[in-house]
């Protein structure tokens, strides 16, 4: 974990780490139920420098980790008949979701569900029913434990705000509760949003992250697109809020075609990269690193991160952390 390690033993100069970071994208998640005590556990274990917890609320104001705030993909609450009158529609960004959402559930009745694998078809279900979902206090108390840093994402800000379930709040307590609230923390603060991201600029010394995809746009409308983000103009306008960006590895690298220049162009504007998200199984790898034709089976995950490190990025999201170290590594020792 030595970029974690230079990040902690030169506060304020995180300019100067010198490995790339490898961070944990919802823990290990190609291994485990994403966004589990037990996934961000086996995450630390191989070696990972931040671990990922994505952020939504409770109907009691408590912050726990889920993808979504719709969470029938990720836990057992479709077959809980207690819980069979909870199912809902609603507007999330502008698109109709239905199922069971957090902000429905006190974090008592969160924690009598049990995770589940969201990718069935790709990964095994042996660990299905056996974790409960953790709180982002939780999350932090384990990274601390194991000396990683944290990597939380505000899912839907604008939406939370409209139902009067604010994260940024709870976030930053949380952090200021540990002493993780200074610009040197193990910390990194990431969104899809703008406006989020620049209301925590006020409020916050920790370093924040604008995620990018490699198609649409923000949904609080703050710019046109997440392409106009990527001109120089783009960058040097997230530089004004932001420590750095983390694209879809696509804006980088489409499968192989040429690279495109964003790394060079994010750095010019004195931005860090960290693009996500590396995945070990065929179906989300280029073909010539696949390894036959099952879909589920893993192909040549760390040659698909060599090709990011030697474009220059500074640290990668992996649902296989122990492949993401073994590339980084690898690079260290040829350089």
């Amino acid at each position: 974990m030595l970029g974690l390690l230079a990040l902690l033993i030169a506060p304020g100069q995180a300019a100067a780490m010198q490995d790339p970071i490898v961070i944990a994208h919802r823990g290990a998640s190609g291994l485990r139920p994403e966004h589990t005590i037990a996934s961000y556990t086996l995450a630390i274990e191989q070696g990972a420098d931040f671990i990922e917890p994505d952020l939504v609320p409770t109907k009691d104001g408590v912050l726990v980790a889920r993808h979504e705030n719709e969470i029938s993909e990720t836990t057992d609450v479709a077959v809980r008949p207690e819980f069979a009158g909870r199912r809902t529609t609603k507007t999330i960004d502008g698109a109709q979701v239905s199922g069971w959402f957090t902000e429905d559930f006190t974090l008592a009745e969160l924690k009598t569900l049990r995770a589940k694998e969201r990718l069935p078809l790709l990964r095994g279900t042996d660990h299905d029913g056996l974790y409960e979902v953790p709180t982002f206090a939780e999350v932090v108390a384990l990274a601390r434990k194991h000396g990683v840093g944290v990597y939380p994402e505000t899912k839907h800000p604008s939406y939370f705000v409209s139902i009067g379930l604010e994260t940024d709040t709870p976030l930053l307590a949380e952090l200021k509760k540990v002493g993780w609230d200074r610009a040197d923390a193990p910390v990194f603060i990431q969104s899809f949003e703008v406006d989020n991201l620049k209301r925590l600029k006020g409020r916050t010394a920790v370093r924040l992250i604008q995620l990018m995809d490699a198609k649409g746009a923000p949904s609080d409308g703050a710019v046109s697109s997440y392409a106009a983000m990527t001109t120089p103009e783009g960058l040097k306008a997230v530089a004004a809020y932001a420590y750095g960006i983390g694209p879809a590895k696509a804006m980088i690298r489409d499968g192989e075609a040429v690279p495109t220049s964003l790394v060079a162009d994010a750095h010019a504007a004195g931005l860090k990269v960290h693009p996500w998200t590396f995945r070990a199984e065929n179906a989300f790898l280029p073909a010539s690193l696949r390894s036959g034709l099952d879909p589920r089976a893993h192909g040549r995950l760390d040659e698909e991160i060599a090709r990011y490190l030697e474009l220059g990025v500074d640290g990668f999201f992996t649902d296989f952390p122990l492949d993401g170290v073994h590339a980084r590594d690898a690079r260290r020792r040829a350089r």
